[in-house]
């Protein structure tokens, strides 16, 4: 039989330490190995990728990116293997009552190693069963309800998910089937809509025209700028827009009709 796989993500080194030495514990009567360990977000989304394992046991508090956040950007990206998720956490409050509620497991801190035994050989019957992954409609509600407001987007790029902090997007564009995620840096492509992404983070970001978002604190102002329309298929005029002027980029966003009036307050 082959070893079940584990990836260990917790800040906290003691822990991961504690981790390790519980699976040793338990490996004579299920096997089992840890196949790397990640003390941040990216880091275990890098090893997500490059180990593929069966579960992730994941701590539920660590700075930069609370566990939960983590869990919905490995739920909404099509990576090739998802792993079955089981959250640890020092903290017995509601959220562990809405994971058991979808039969995703939790652990609580201090760890037993007979508990560690327990969840891990249910995440393995569901894998048997190819049911590991029927809880995650559910499972992505309940983050939803229970999760702080996100601090990352994630793309998946070249085999690899990338996070990009929500503070570092100056603005969003929809294009074709994808949204531009725009940074001072360079673009990124999600799947996301901008219709998902606005009812997040609506006190961050604003519409300035259907086709696009900007952060608040990106805007510098306004601009009034002349371009050509199409009158009746064979001829153009000139017609005045307004623009809004974003901080550290040259490109300028188009204001529509609808959003004026809002856009114009924010820069009075």
């Amino acid at each position: 039989m082959s070893r079940f796989t584990i990836l260990v993500v917790d800040d906290e080194a003691p822990a991961r330490v504690r981790m390790a030495n519980l699976v040793s514990d338990i490996q004579a009567q299920f096997p089992c190995e840890i196949v790397g360990e990640a003390s941040d977000a990216q880091m275990a989304l890098d090893l997500l990728v490059e180990k593929k394992p069966d579960v992730l046991l994941l701590d539920v508090q660590m700075p930069g990116m609370t566990g939960i956040e983590l869990a919905q950007h490995i739920l909404k990206n099509d990576l090739p293997v998802k792993p079955g998720i089981i959250f640890v956490t020092a903290y017995d409050d509601y959220a562990i009552t809405a994971f058991e509620l979808h039969a995703i497991d939790y652990l609580l801190k201090p760890l037993k190693a007979a508990r560690l035994e327990d969840a891990l050989k249910r995440a393995q019957h569901l894998r048997q069963l190819d049911q590991l992954q029927a809880p995650q409609p559910a499972l992505q509600e309940s983050l939803k309800q229970i999760a702080k407001q996100r601090q990352n987007f994630s793309v998946l790029e070249k085999n690899r998910v990338l996070l990009i902090p929500v503070r570092d997007v100056l603005f969003l564009k929809a294009e074709q089937k994808y949204v531009t995620i725009q940074t001072r840096h360079r673009a990124y492509l999600t799947e996301e809509s901008l219709v998902s992404i606005e009812a997040d983070l609506s006190d961050i970001f604003i519409r300035a025209h259907r086709n696009a978002l900007v952060a608040r604190d990106a805007i510098l102002g306004v601009e009034r700028a002349a371009h050509l329309i199409d009158v009746d298929g064979d001829s153009e005029k000139s017609s005045d827009a307004w623009q809004v002027i974003v901080r550290d980029f040259p490109e300028r966003l188009p204001i529509s009709r609808r959003q004026w009036a809002v856009i114009k307050a924010l820069v009075r």
